[in-house]
C-alpha cells in the first residue's frame, strides 16, 4: 500500500483507492491546521539507471510508479505510459523530458564577487522552458496509472478538467502537458500576465480566466478561483502541496539529477539557493536532496538558503517568527506564521510573487534541518543577478529564474561551493 500523511492532522490516504491531493481534513471543520499530504517513506534504493528521462531513470522513487506496480502494472507498462507522454510533450512542446545540464560557472561567479564556487544547474531548456513541468508530470503519471490499471481513486477521471492557478511558467507548463495528455484544461491568471503566455495558452487549447483583485478579499485572486472550480469538481493540477499532495513528487527529479551531477564531481556544496513564491520548488529540492542522503547517494544535504523579493516575502516572513518554537506546534497554528501579503505584490522577479507560501512548513523543515535560512533581496540585487547570468553564461533566463542567484550575492562561500537554479526561460 502506498500512503501518504497529512503533516498537520495525521490523516492517512491510500493513493490507490483515495487520490492524494487535499487532504480530507482540509475544509472539513474550522480549525488553524496546515493541511497537506506527503507520501510516507519506504523502504528502496538509490537508481542505478542511465536512463536519459527523469521519469524513467527515478521511477522506482516515484509514488505514480509505486502505485503502478502494487496494483500489478509491469516496468514495461510503466515504461509505456511515460513514453506516450514523452512522444506526445515532443509533438506539442518540441521536447520531452531529458536530464538537464548541470556545471560549474566561474566567469559568473567572479563577475558577481563571490567568495566561492558557483554550480548552476540550467531548467531553461526543460519542457515549456522551466521546472514547473516536472511537478505536473509526475501528477499526469499518476493519472495515468490510475486509468490504465482501473482503480477505484480513477473512476470518472475524464469526466473531469484539469485546473491551475498560476501567473506564466506553471500555466504554460499545466497547458503543455494537458494538451499532450489530451485533457481539459482551465487556468486562472493575473491581468498583468505575460501577453506572449496568454497567446501561448490559447494556442495550447486552455480555458483562460483572468482574476481580478476584489474589494476586501484576502489572498491571490487566482488561487481563489481555482479552488472554486476544484470545489465543483475539476482535477487540481498544481505546483501548491496543500491542493495536490503530489505536486512535490516530479520536482524531486531535479534534485536526484542534481545529486548525482554532485556524486559525480565528488562535492557537496556548502549551500544551494532557491527561489521561493509559493515554496513547492524548495520544498521539492529539500526532500529530493534528504532522500539522497538516506539512500546513500549524498554524505550530507547543502544548506536550503530560501529566497524572496523585498516585494513579496510571507515566506521570510514566517521563517523569522519559527525561532525556538517546535515546527509540529506551528503545523497547527498556521495563521500564526503564514498569511497573505499584505500589500500588492511588486517584483522584476513577477514569478515568485505569490501572496502565500503555501508550502511554508515543508521548507521550514528543511531549512531548519539543513541548517540554512532565508534571504530577502532588493529590486537592484534581483537585476545585477539576472544581468550577469545572461552575460556570462549564455543562458537565456528570466529574472525570475535568476533569483536564487541573487541571494548568493554577499554570502560568505569562503572558498567552498555554492549552488543555484536557473529556471524559468526569459519569454
Amino acid at each position: 500500500m502506498v500512503q501518504f500523511r497529512c503533516h498537520g492532522c495525521g490523516a492517512v490516504v491510500d493513493a490507490a483507492a483515495v487520490r492524494p491531493f487535499r487532504c480530507p481534513n482540509a475544509g472539513a471543520t474550522v480549525d488553524d491546521i496546515d493541511h497537506v499530504l506527503v507520501a510516507e517513506a519506504f523502504a528502496a534504493e538509490w537508481p542505478a539507471g542511465s536512463e536519459t528521462n527523469p521519469f524513467l531513470r527515478y521511477r522506482a522513487l516515484l509514488t505514480a510508479y509505486r502505485v503502478a506496480r502494487s496494483v500489478g502494472l509491469s516496468d514495461d507498462a510503466w515504461g509505456d505510459i511515460v513514453g506516450e507522454l514523452d512522444e506526445a510533450l515532443v509533438g506539442v512542446d518540441g521536447r520531452g523530458f531529458r536530464i538537464t545540464p548541470m556545471g560549474e560557472q566561474a566567469a559568473l561567479a567572479q563577475a558577481l564577487d563571490l567568495s566561492g564556487r558557483l554550480w548552476i544547474k540550467d531548467e531553461t531548456g526543460n519542457v515549456s522552458g522551466s521546472h514547473k513541468g516536472r511537478h505536473l508530470a509526475g501528477v499526469m503519471l499518476y493519472l495515468r496509472v490510475l486509468e490504465a490499471a482501473g482503480l477505484p481513486a480513477g473512476i470518472g477521471l475524464r469526466r473531469n478538467r484539469l485546473a491551475i492557478a498560476s501567473c506564466g511558467n506553471a500555466a504554460l507548463a499545466a497547458a503543455v502537458v494537458a494538451r499532450a495528455a489530451d485533457w481539459p484544461l482551465d487556468v486562472f491568471i493575473p491581468p498583468d500576465a505575460n501577453p506572449a503566455v496568454r497567446a501561448r495558452l490559447a494556442e495550447l487549447g486552455a480555458g483562460i480566466t483572468i482574476c481580478e483583485r476584489r474589494a476586501k478579499e484576502a489572498g491571490d485572486p487566482c488561487v481563489l478561483r481555482f479552488r472554486e472550480a476544484v470545489a465543483g469538481g475539476a482535477i487540481p493540477f498544481s505546483v501548491q502541496g496543500p491542493d495536490n499532495g503530489l505536486a512535490v513528487e516530479g520536482l524531486r527529479t531535479l534534485a536526484f539529477e542534481m545529486a548525482d551531477g554532485f556524486a559525480e564531481a565528488g562535492l557537496v556544496p556548502d549551500a544551494l539557493f532557491v527561489q521561493a513564491g509559493g515554496g513547492a520548488l524548495a520544498s521539492g529540492l529539500v526532500q529530493g536532496f534528504d532522500l539522497a542522503r538516506r539512500l546513500g547517494r549524498l554524505p550530507r544535504v547543502p544548506k536550503l538558503m530560501v529566497v524572496q523579493a523585498q516585494g513579496c516575502a510571507p515566506l521570510v516572513r514566517a521563517w523569522e517568527r519559527l525561532p525556538g518554537l517546535d515546527l509540529a506546534d506551528a503545523a497547527r497554528r498556521r495563521s500564526r506564521f503564514m498569511w497573505p501579503w499584505e500589500k500588492v505584490p511588486a517584483s522584476i522577479a513577477g514569478g515568485i510573487l505569490d501572496d502565500e507560501a503555501y508550502d511554508w512548513w515543508a521548507v521550514a523543515l528543511g531549512m531548519r534541518a539543513s541548517g540554512g535560512g532565508a534571504v530577502v533581496v532588493s529590486e537592484e540585487v534581483l537585476a545585477r543577478a539576472h544581468d550577469e547570468a545572461r552575460r556570462h553564461t549564455g543562458i537565456s533566463v528570466s529574472a525570475t529564474g535568476s533569483a536564487g542567484l541573487a541571494g548568493a550575492i554577499g554570502y560568505p562561500a569562503d572558498g567552498g561551493v555554492i549552488a543555484a537554479v536557473f529556471s524559468g526561460v526569459e519569454r
